[in-house]
Formats: structure tokens, sequence, C-alpha cells
């Protein structure tokens, strides 16, 4: 099927430059397994999972079967003062792939907005203990996390936020950790965690007990692939605990077996105080998110009102709903079943091993990788991230999607993918890179 610019102006596509995808579009009209078909009747690997979504491959049936048996017995339940068995299901589900301390899960609609979530569970946390004077909130450049108002003042990527000005006051960023030595460095480098003495200096700077939280990646995930080094997150976890400063782990993406464990916390052997997480929660299929917190957090909390009252006066229409809700149960099967956090752990060595070979190429500056997911950078032009979305747009055509931001390629290939689909991202990667190479210098 043609498409022309005018039949599609009237969707305004986020993140996208409209005017240039209108005239020359990429649009996706069915998806299965680890293969998108686009509007040319084209075949295209997803190497992204979409959006890190994806985990368990697209058109997944249980799943879908699941959204529509509950859509037929219970379509809506309001989440305020009611709610629906399967929401109870859901967090017991979540709550056994957290860290033990982790037990207490709120359900939102998206990453963004378990970021917003966090942010004010930390602000009522410290209200209810008496130290209301806690309002700092501690980011870290490159950060990603999300683009509600909360999530936009704790962003580290001037792009996300340079148009947006009135956002929260008393945000400061740590450095992010990718240092020049830290070039080709497979896995958690082994120098950095020294950059982690940034919470520090902002303690002694501004007074830890005006620090409310400190949000981090356990792995930079959409700036394109930044691994901590070596003892950089158990460093933020010391000072937090000396200070009485909340850690947070936005594990969007890092969770549901990306890095080869249930969340990134595992994989690193750190545990933070609250967890944000989405995308694979659902497998992509419906929206929603969710923060899990400890124990000792939503008990200060809920105690600390009077009886019979709310005891925190935030949520969302749809919360919990029930659709969300089966389709993440039903995504947990999958997960369990199929074992695939132990092989997305299996198949870490032979698809990092397949990303850095593409380290001979003149065009790629940079390769990074940790578990099931790697960045690649390329050689910017004069304008940052044109290269980036010159590659992005070929490789489509190509026969591989990736997600790309500025000149940084990010891989994270479905967890049912085989050796061969590996094989494939890689080729037609390696392929495209050449083009675009042998472009430049003609």
């Amino acid at each position: 099927m043609q498409y022309s610019a005018n039949s599609l102006e009237h969707h305004w596509m986020p993140f996208t430059a409209n005017r240039e995808f209108k005239r020359s579009p990429r649009l996706v009209v069915k998806s299965e397994g680890v293969y998108l078909t686009d509007h040319k009747g084209g075949s295209v690997l997803d190497g992204s999972s979409g959006l890190f979504c994806a985990a368990a491959g697209h058109g997944r049936k249980e799943i879908a079967e699941a959204v529509f048996e509950q859509l037929k017995t219970n379509d809506y339940t309001a989440p305020f003062g009611l709610s629906h068995p399967g929401s109870f299901e859901f967090a017991r589900r979540i709550a056994e792939l957290t860290p033990a301390e982790i037990n207490h899960v709120f359900f939102v609609n998206s990453g963004s907005e378990s970021i917003d979530t966090a942010l004010k569970i930390a602000m009522a946390y410290h209200r209810a203990r008496g130290e209301g004077q806690r309002t700092r909130f501690v980011s870290r450049e490159r950060a990603y996390h999300g683009v509600n108002i909360g999530g936009t003042s704790l962003s580290g990527m001037v792009k996300n936020r340079e148009t947006f000005t009135q956002v929260m006051p008393n945000v400061v960023c740590m450095r992010h950790t990718w240092l020049p030595e830290h070039r080709f460095i497979r896995g958690q480098p082994e120098h950095g965690a020294e950059l982690a003495e940034d919470l520090q200096r902002f303690v002694e700077n501004y007074g830890g007990s005006t620090i409310a939280a400190c949000f981090v990646e356990p792995l930079a995930g959409s700036t394109g692939i930044l691994v901590p080094p070596k003892g950089y997150l158990e460093r933020l976890r010391q000072i937090c605990d000396e200070q009485g400063i909340l850690l947070v782990f936005d594990e969007v993406i890092c969770g549901f077996g990306r890095l080869g464990t249930p969340f990134g916390a595992q994989a690193f052997g750190v545990t933070p105080d609250i967890m944000t997480m989405a995308k694979a929660l659902t497998n992509g299929a419906q929206p929603m998110g969710a923060v899990a917190v400890k124990d000792e957090i939503y008990e200060t909390i809920t105690q600390a009102a009077p009886e019979k009252s709310v005891e925190f006066f935030h949520g969302y229409t749809y919360s919990g709903h029930p659709a969300a809700c089966a389709a993440g149960i039903a995504a947990l099967d999958i997960y369990e079943k199929e074992d695939l956090f132990q092989r997305a752990a299996d198949m870490s060595e032979y698809f990092l091993d397949a990303v850095f070979s593409l380290r001979d190429l003149d065009l790629v500056t940079d390769i990074r990788g940790y578990g099931l997911i790697a960045g690649i950078d390329v050689a910017p032009t004069t304008a940052p991230g044109g290269r980036g979305t010159q590659v992005q747009e070929k490789l489509f055509w190509n026969g591989v999607h990736l997600k790309f931001t500025g000149d940084a390629g990010i891989l994270a290939p479905p967890l049912v993918s085989e050796r061969s689909h590996i094989d494939e991202i890689v080729e037609k990667l390696r392929k495209t890179l050449k083009e675009v190479e042998s472009q430049k210098t003609n």
C-alpha cells in the first residue's frame, strides 16, 4: 500500500522528524516473532525489540487471548477505592522477581509515569518521617527518565530538556559514567567507580539531609548503553545508606531479562529502595508501568496517615487496568515457561562477540554491551545525529530495525532470538555501515 504525506498528516508523531517521515514513511503493518512487515511488504528483523518492549517476541497469542478474555469478563474497574483480582495477582507475581525487601507495587501506565510516581513516593516517604526538608533530587548526565515533567527535570540529555524551561527546581546531575578509556570495553569497565563520588560532593555541598533521592539507570539505556564501572553502583548505595537518601533504579529498559537476570539490581548485585519498570512488563502488548518499593517505604507512608484515610494522594484513571494486568500476567508466564531470562544470559556471549566484530569498521567509534543489549557509536557528521539517522533509515530498508539516539545505535533483540537472528542483525548492520561509509568518501 502506498501512502502520501497528506494521508499521514493528522498524526503528530512523537520523537520523530514529522516532515521528513511523512515524505518517506516507514510503517509496520504486521509483527510476528522477531520480524516486522513494512507497508511495502518487506521483512524487517526487530533488532531493538520495538522500544525494548517485546522481550518475548511479537504476536504472542497467549497474551492476546488473555487480554481478550479479560475484556469480555471485566473491561474496566475504577482504581480509586475499588480494584479487581488481577491487579493483586500481578503485583504478587512482580514481587516474586524483585529483590527480597521489595514487595509492594504501585501500577501506572508508562515508564514516564513510573518516574513521576517514584518522585512523589520519595517526597511522601520523607514527609511521613518528619524530614520534609529533603527537597533535592540527584540524577545523572546522559540520563533518560521519561518525558513527564518529573522525568524531564531529571533528564541529562539536553535535547529532551532545552525547550521545556519550567521544570522542577533543585535537581542536580552527577557526571555520566563513560570515559574515553572505556572505548570498546565489553561488560563493566574496571575503572570509573570514583565517578560516584559526585554524589558525595553534593552531600558535602548541599547537605545530605536536603537530598530526597538519587535516580540512576543501573545500565544507562536510551543514551546509547553505558555500562556502570565496577564498584560504581555499590558506592552510590553506600553513600545513600549513610545519608538517608533513597536510591532509585530506573529499570524500564534493564528489567525483565535484558541483562540475563530479572532486573539490573540482580545483575549488578545492588538493591535500590525503589524500582521503576514498564516496557517488557507486558511484553509491550498493553501500555503499563509500575513502581516497586521496599516494605519500609510502603509501611512508613501508609502508617503515617490516619485510619480510614487515603495515605497517598496519587494515581491514574488506568492504574492497574484489567486488560494490562492480564497481559502482564501472561507475559510473566511466558518468561517463566520459556526460561527467557536464562536464555538471554546464555545468548549474551555470542551476541556480544557478534556485535564487537564490527569494531574493524572505520565508521564505528565505540561499542559497549552487557547481557543482551549493546550500543554502537558511529562517527558523526557536522550535525550531531545526522549520521545515526542516515544509518537507521538505510538499515530499515536493508531489513533491520534499530533504535538510534543521536549517533548511537542500540541493539536489543528479543530474548527469543536465535543465533541466526543475531547473525542477520550484525551482517545487515555491517552492510549498511559500509554503504554509508562509501557515500561519505565518494
